[in-house]
């Protein structure tokens, strides 16, 4: 990334139309669930999506979720991501996403992304996906991200993916308390944890584990700043000043209004760079916080 000439990272948007693979209409119902919890029923392609990104001089990391062993959903290719950040790379990172339940396949994956297609993280949601991140059916695509010291994205919290289906569609929302990354946190060192959205209603949780493990970030996806708990604002200001990230989870929320209403959250003015795009710029780079 050419970190001078953008205004922040956003460490939080999903690939939600494949340009390679015809679409999956498998599940749909998932997806119009979401559209009405989040009020937003736009799914632009990856290239829609870099260009109103690249408009605003705003970097992005880009990802999909692998779930089809849970969901039976095809996903949108990692390669696809990956070869539009090559092409992008001046405002675009890719980040892979690996099924845990592929277990040393997914480990095999996981390191040829990297060696071949260059992606810098990796993306998992526990609720979807269907696994406690805990689970050692996990550990051999967490060895490869430990190995080469990269970061990855865990959901944590509510989901907006089946709220309000029957049954909430199947999904657990227990799989995503926080704190079960504090066994992961332990176990793989190297590896950056950035729990993604205000962990509703697991946000106390949220904020001990990553209070205590040096190796652990909070995106603030997901939600507008207006309605983020005021202990998540509180340590953002203070003692995770240097660990919290911008992220908007575009498309279902609009960096525009992201960013709008972050301006009177109740942010400090010293701290709103560094979670604009200070602490990304570290993140991504490789550079680690003081323990």
């Amino acid at each position: 990334m050419d970190f001078d000439k953008l205004i922040a990272i956003d460490m939080h948007t999903h690939a939600e139309v494949s340009c390679w693979n015809p679409f999956d209409n498998y599940g749909e119902e998932y997806d119009r669930a979401a559209d009405k919890y989040f009020k937003n029923g736009r799914r632009p392609t990856i290239e829609e999506t870099v260009a109103y990104y690249r408009e605003r001089k705003i970097g992005l990391v880009m990802f999909t979720v692998d779930a089809e062993s849970k969901m039976g959903r095809r996903r949108i290719p990692n390669e696809e991501i990956a070869e539009a950040a090559q092409k992008n790379s001046d405002m675009m990172v890719a980040f892979a996403s690996v099924d845990p339940h592929k277990g040393k396949m997914g480990a095999r994956e996981a390191e040829r992304l990297i060696k071949e297609y260059g992606v810098k993280g990796f993306k998992f949601h526990p609720t979807v996906q269907g696994y406690h991140p805990y689970d050692r059916m996990a550990w051999p695509i967490y060895e490869v991200i430990n190995a080469y010291q990269l970061p990855a994205i865990f959901h944590t919290g509510h989901s907006g993916i089946g709220s309000g289906m029957r049954c909430g569609g199947g999904l657990r929302l227990e799989y995503s308390n926080p704190m079960h990354l504090d066994d992961v946190a332990i176990d793989f060192p190297d590896m950056q944890i950035v729990m993604a959205h205000p962990s509703f209603p697991w946000q106390d949780e949220a904020l001990s584990v990553a209070t205590h493990k040096p190796n652990v970030w909070i995106d603030l996806s997901g939600w507008s700043p207006k309605y983020f708990p005021k202990q998540l604002v509180q340590y953002a200001n203070t003692l995770l000043k240097d660990r919290v990230l911008f992220g908007s989870d575009y498309p279902l929320i609009t960096p525009d209004r992201w960013m709008k209403d972050f301006e009177d959250a109740g942010f400090k003015p010293e701290v709103m760079p560094g979670i604009l795009k200070g602490n990304a710029m570290r993140l991504l780079g490789g550079a680690r916080p003081a323990a």
